[in-house]
């Protein structure tokens, strides 16, 4: 389904959406793997400081039964027939030693690119807030300079009618964002 955009914008933003409906036999082959961490490596990051560490588990491996282990129980009910499930982590210190404030900002860049490199090869991809960032730093041990940041779902989709109840309605619901006339400020073209 077409994002019903005020002006026309490109397809794959057009196109793109974050469904939980995941295909439990499908997997990403090693080549669409790399290519979507490629597109991450490649995001803009302040003083080019690319902040951004990846945990990155297929179904059925260790790493991926670690991540899953953090996530909340209503997102482990539908990730864990996700094909990939990658923790986006992002280093707190600069090169210098100094605090970096905004490494989360540069973390989703990283993360915009990798989404929108999933739905170019045709895959499908969820990101999720809604997990244990303790657990998650103990289960994969994940050093004191890295605070996670972000949990992304890949694979391939599936029908919405596999979910039910709330699932299914948030599948299924319409997709929709705020009017621009809401979220500019100022400077808005008639």
């Amino acid at each position: 389904m077409k994002a019903e955009t005020s002006v026309p914008v490109h397809e794959i933003i057009a196109t793109r959406r974050s469904p939980r409906s995941f295909d439990e036999t499908a997997t990403i082959s090693d080549d669409n793997l790399r290519g979507v961490l490629e597109a991450a490596r490649w995001a803009a990051s302040a003083f080019n400081g690319q902040p951004w560490r990846f945990f990155v588990g297929k179904r059925g491996d260790e790493v991926f039964g670690q991540i899953l282990t953090s996530l909340g129980e209503f997102n482990q009910s539908w990730a864990k027939s996700a094909s990939v499930l990658i923790l986006v982590s992002g280093k707190t210190t600069k090169r210098d030693g100094s605090i970096h404030a905004d490494f989360q900002y540069d973390c989703g860049l990283a993360v915009a690119q990798l989404v929108i490199e999933a739905h170019h090869r045709g895959l499908i991809a969820h990101q999720m807030t809604g997990f244990d960032k303790t657990i998650a730093q103990s289960e994969l041990s994940i050093s004191a300079d890295l605070m996670p940041v972000v949990v992304i779902a890949l694979g391939t989709q599936d029908v919405p009618e596999k979910l039910s109840g709330p699932l299914l309605e948030r599948e299924l619901a319409k997709r929709e964002r705020l009017p621009l006339s809401e979220i500019v400020v100022k400077g808005l073209p008639a």
